[in-house]
């Protein structure tokens, strides 16, 4: 399911939970399909207590009653600012989180985000090392060093290679695909996250470390070490 479709309006969200009330579902059951499915996007739990009820009772019409007195002031080009401000100095923060800060509801925090601000939240992409522009250079000029050296002699040369791969396996609490999740604007990348340096992790938790190491030649895997589990100083 693409981003975009997880972002409905209130009416749709409506629409939704009219449709569930229909099947005969509870608000409880409503509220933890549509969390399911839409994730932070989705109404709250009060807002889908509230259109069950009026659904149940017979409420057909999925608009607002009209009322009178002063119009919705929330979505103001001040507010719209002071939310901007929030979600850059923050990228993981949650809708109720800004919505109790300004005083305004969920729903016209994600009306500001998705319509007017044209953000959304996307998950981290992960890769195995974060490298600079200037590591990428080194390697491709490392790669061709290597490849004038060998020049037409290359098969023979590479039949004579052993290299030799390490990783530290540690105990770690793993950051889930929800929670690396981070606004981003229109246009721009998502974010990454890689695997995190051993000492900044294990050593100062005082977790767990196993350094495992491979050597491999033109015939495949010939040595695996496996250092003995120590606990980080």
């Amino acid at each position: 399911m693409s981003e975009s479709s997880l972002h409905l309006t209130k009416l749709e969200h409506r629409a939704v939970i009219k449709f569930l009330v229909k099947k005969g579902k509870s608000a409880k059951d409503i509220f933890e399909e549509m969390s399911t499915v839409y994730g932070e996007s989705g109404p709250s739990s009060a807002t889908v207590k509230r259109w069950t009820r009026l659904f149940q009772q017979g409420r057909e019409t999925l608009e607002d009653d009209s009322r009178s007195g002063r119009p919705n002031t929330a979505v103001t080009d001040e507010n719209i600012e002071k939310v901007k401000k929030i979600v850059l100095e923050d990228r993981r923060i949650k809708l109720w989180q800004i919505a109790e800060e300004l005083s305004i509801s969920k729903e016209r925090i994600g009306d500001i985000l998705h319509n007017r601000l044209h953000m959304n939240k996307v998950s981290a992409r992960w890769v195995p090392k974060m490298l600079t522009p200037l590591d990428e250079q080194r390697r491709v000029e490392t790669s061709q060093e290597f490849l004038d050296l060998c020049k037409d002699k290359l098969e023979e040369i590479c039949s004579r290679i052993v290299t030799v791969d390490e990783t530290w396996i540690r105990q770690y609490d793993p950051e889930s695909k929800q929670e690396s999740m981070q606004w981003i604007e229109k246009g721009e990348k998502p974010p990454k996250k890689f695997k995190h340096d051993r000492l900044s992790n294990s050593r100062r938790n005082g977790r767990q470390t196993q350094l495992n190491q491979c050597s491999v030649d033109s015939l495949g895997v010939n040595e695996r070490r496996q250092s003995k589990p120590a606990s980080g100083v």
